[in-house]
């Protein structure tokens, strides 16, 4: 597979746990793999500048079903079906893998080593969201996801969608990024000026909550292995009051789930910790691949 080294490095489509997916894949064939997997609205992009940070390590990054030049979903969002693909990717890439997820793939990524643990070396979280209860039982995702897909495409036909994709990303960054590596336009828009995008963002975040409860209902069944984890936190718009001291304990909190997690605190960084610091995203892949635990007498 050819490279360029930006965000117009070559990919691929696979098939795989029935569903087709964009796959940008770089490094030796025979390093240890590292899966990378981005939260809500992510695309393969947003990880370049922790490809780079990881040269020399065999990183697979994907855009999730409908999401970035992933073509539309055949399955609607939840928590089963991305453990199933992640469980695919893995097995695909040749297990154990370490999986780099960032913001809402923390849920997934956490599923996967409870469900799979044979098929992860190890986590390592970026801004993971943490949740405590699932706020209700009602689950209507299934029920909107249709009507939400159409309003995306509908959306989409429009036209809008595809001039003010680079605007918008770049006014989001502005609240979730200090670092803002350029995309070229056309690039953002191929992504977000795509019907089958919006209708999918719009569909995963009705699913949330969903997720979440999964996850909850997940760690009374199953326990996290013994595997490292790391847990980046942002909070460059924290503070250094008690939301910045609460947003650390929650997690803390994830990363006493295993013997050997540690918790790191980034007051430099925002929410998309894959653009602002890749150093440390770097640092933790390696104590991850390493194996080389934070604390012998548990987690940090």
């Amino acid at each position: 597979m050819s490279q360029n080294g930006d965000t117009r490095r070559d990919g691929t489509f696979v098939d795989l746990a029935g569903e087709r997916i964009h796959l940008v894949q770089t490094g030796p064939p025979d390093a240890p793999p590292v899966l990378l997997t981005s939260g809500l609205g992510g695309a393969w992009f947003d990880w370049e500048p922790v490809i780079e940070a990881l040269e020399g390590n065999r990183v697979l990054c994907f855009d999730r079903p409908g999401t970035g030049l992933s073509p539309a979903a055949h399955s609607r969002p939840s928590l089963r079906r991305e453990v199933r693909l992640l469980a695919a990717l893995a097995r695909w890439a040749g297990p154990p893998v370490t999986v780099v997820a960032h913001s809402m793939a923390g849920f997934q990524a956490e599923a996967l080593a409870r469900v799979h643990p044979r098929l992860v070396r190890g986590l390592v979280l970026l801004d993971p969201s943490y949740e405590t209860s699932p706020w209700s039982g009602v689950r209507i995702s299934a029920a909107m996801q249709p009507v939400l897909q159409v309003a995306g495409r509908a959306f989409g036909l429009t036209g809008i969608p595809w001039l003010t994709a680079p605007r918008a990303r770049r006014s989001l960054l502005r609240f979730t990024s200090r670092r803002k590596p350029p995309v070229p336009d056309k690039t953002v828009r191929a992504v977000y000026g795509r019907g089958t995008v919006l209708g999918t963002l719009l569909a995963e975040n009705a699913a949330y909550r969903e997720m979440a409860a999964d996850v909850l209902a997940l760690r009374k069944r199953l326990p996290f292995p013994p595997v490292p984890l790391v847990v980046l936190t942002a909070l460059a718009d924290l503070g250094d009051g008690e939301k910045a001291a609460g947003w650390t304990a929650d997690h803390r909190e994830l990363a006493a789930m295993s013997p050997y997690g540690r918790q790191v605190d980034l007051p430099d960084a925002l929410h998309l910790v894959q653009l602002d610091r890749p150093d440390a995203v770097a640092e933790a892949v390696a104590e991850v691949i390493a194996g080389v635990p934070a604390d012998e007498d548990g987690p940090q």
